[in-house]
C-alpha cells in the first residue's frame, strides 16, 4: 500500500521555486470555496489590487493566469500577435528563445536581436532592428534572464518600442518583487511573471498585466485567439470588475489564496524595502563568492541581485557539488541551461529565501564541498566576508 508523500525540508536557492513562506502554506490550507462564491470574488478583487501594487500599474487588466510563467508568456503572445505580424524578439539566454517559439506558433515573423548569454540586451541593436523593419507589432524581451542572471533595461527598450509605434512585451518572471519594476512609469504594454520566484508562492500561477493600448488591440483582433483557454476576451468575463462574473474555468482556488497571502506579505514589507533586501543579500553573497576566488558570469552593472550565476571552477564536477550540497545540507542550487550547462551554477536569493541565514549557510556549505572535492579556492574566508557586508 502506498504511503502519503512527505517531502524533505530543503533550502531552495536555485533559479526557482524559492522557499515558500509558512504564511503562504497556511493560507493554502484554508477551506476551499466555490470559484464563483461572492466571498471568493471579493478576494479576487483584492488580489488584482495587490498585483497592481507589485507591478506598479493602474492597468485594469491585471490578473493571475491559471498556469505557470510559461502560461503567462503564451497568454501575452496569443492575444497580441496575429498571423503575418512582425515581432522583434531579443534573445540573450534560454527564455528569449521561448519567445521566438511563441511568435512562430502565432503565425508571425520573429526578427531576432541576439546578444551573448550573460550580457544585457543591447538597446542600440533593438533600435537598428526597428529602423530596418517598419511596421513591427511588438518588441519582446526578457527583463530578468533566469538562465544567466542578466538584467536588461526595460525602461529604455520599452521607450524605443513606443518611439517606432510598437508595443513592449516583457518577461519579468524573475524580477517581480525582487528588483525595481515600474510598469506604468516605464511604459510596458504586456507583462508576465511567475508566482514561485521573488513572490515566494508555490508554482502554478502567472501574474500578467496589459496596458489600455494592448487591451484595444486584443479587443479588435482580425482573427480568433488561437487558444480558447488563454483568450482574454473570454477570461475577462471572469476576471473583470464587479460582482457579476461569467464562468470561464475553475480557478485554482487554494493556490490563489497562497498568491494573495504572498502579495499581502510583499505589501507589508513595502516594495522598495523588498528590493533593498534582495540587493543587500546579493552584496553579501557576492563578497563571500569573490573571497573564495570564484567569479560571476554577468558584469556587475547588469547583474540581477536575486539570481547569481557563478562559474564552476576548473576541474570541478558541477553535478557532484550540487549533489553533495543537497545530500549533506539539504541545499538546492541550480545548474546551467543550454550553452551554459556544466559551466555555471545559478544561486537564487528570491523572496522568502533571500535572507542572511541562507546566504551564510550557502557560503559555508559551498566552501566545505569544494574543499572536499579538492577545488582550488581560498578557504575560511567566505562567511567572514559576507558578515562584513551585514555589519
Amino acid at each position: 500500500m502506498t504511503a502519503s508523500f512527505n517531502p524533505p525540508q530543503r533550502i531552495l536557492m536555485g533559479p526557482g521555486p524559492s522557499d515558500v513562506s509558512p504564511r503562504v502554506l497556511a493560507a493554502m490550507a484554508r477551506p476551499t470555496i466555490g470559484h464563483l462564491d461572492p466571498v471568493f470574488v471579493s478576494m479576487m478583487d483584492e488580489l488584482k489590487g495587490l498585483l497592481q501594487y507589485a507591478f506598479q500599474t493602474k492597468n485594469e487588466l491585471t490578473m493571475p493566469v491559471s498556469g505557470p510563467g510559461s502560461a503567462g508568456m503564451e497568454t501575452c503572445f496569443v492575444n497580441l500577435v496575429e498571423p503575418g505580424d512582425k515581432v522583434i524578439v531579443c534573445q540573450n539566454g534560454v527564455f528569449g528563445g521561448r519567445m521566438k517559439e511563441n511568435v512562430e506558433r502565432c503565425g508571425a515573423t520573429p526578427i531576432m536581436v541576439m546578444d551573448d548569454w550573460g550580457a544585457a540586451v543591447d538597446a542600440n541593436k533593438v533600435e537598428d532592428a526597428l529602423k530596418a523593419n517598419p511596421g513591427v507589432k511588438a518588441v519582446a524581451f526578457v527583463h530578468a534572464e533566469t538562465s544567466t542572471g542578466a538584467q536588461s533595461d526595460a525602461q529604455a527598450i520599452s521607450a524605443l518600442a513606443h518611439r517606432y509605434g510598437a508595443l513592449s512585451l516583457v518577461d519579468t518572471v524573475t524580477s517581480l518583487g525582487g528588483s525595481p519594476l515600474k510598469v506604468d512609469e516605464w511604459g510596458i504594454d504586456a507583462i508576465y511573471s511567475g508566482s514561485q520566484k521573488c513572490l515566494s508562492c508555490t508554482p502554478g500561477l502567472s501574474p500578467v498585466s496589459f496596458s489600455a493600448q494592448a487591451l484595444e488591440i486584443i479587443k479588435n483582433r482580425k482573427t480568433k485567439v488561437q487558444s480558447w483557454f488563454m483568450d482574454l476576451n473570454l477570461v475577462m468575463g471572469y476576471w473583470g470588475t464587479g460582482a457579476k462574473r461569467a464562468y470561464h474555468h475553475t480557478a485554482p482556488i487554494n493556490a490563489l489564496y497562497g498568491l494573495h497571502e504572498s502579495l499581502v506579505i510583499l505589501q507589508e514589507e513595502g516594495l522598495e524595502n523588498a528590493w533593498a533586501r534582495h540587493r543587500q543579500n546579493h552584496m553579501a553573497l557576492k563578497a563571500g563568492i569573490e573571497a573564495m576566488g570564484l567569479s560571476f558570469v554577468v558584469k556587475e552593472q547588469d547583474r540581477l541581485p536575486q539570481l547569481n550565476s557563478i562559474y564552476v571552477p576548473e576541474g570541478v564536477d558541477d553535478a557532484a557539488v550540487r549533489r553533495l550540497l543537497l545530500e549533506d545540507y539539504g541545499l538546492e542550487i541550480g545548474a546551467g541551461l543550454g550553452a551554459m550547462a556544466g559551466k555555471i551554477w545559478r544561486i537564487g536569493l528570491m523572496g522568502h529565501a533571500s535572507n542572511m541565514r541562507n546566504v551564510l549557510v550557502c557560503l559555508g556549505a559551498l566552501e566545505d564541498v569544494l574543499s572536499r572535492l579538492g577545488a582550488s579556492i581560498n578557504k575560511g574566508v567566505a562567511v567572514a566576508a559576507a558578515r562584513k557586508v551585514y555589519s
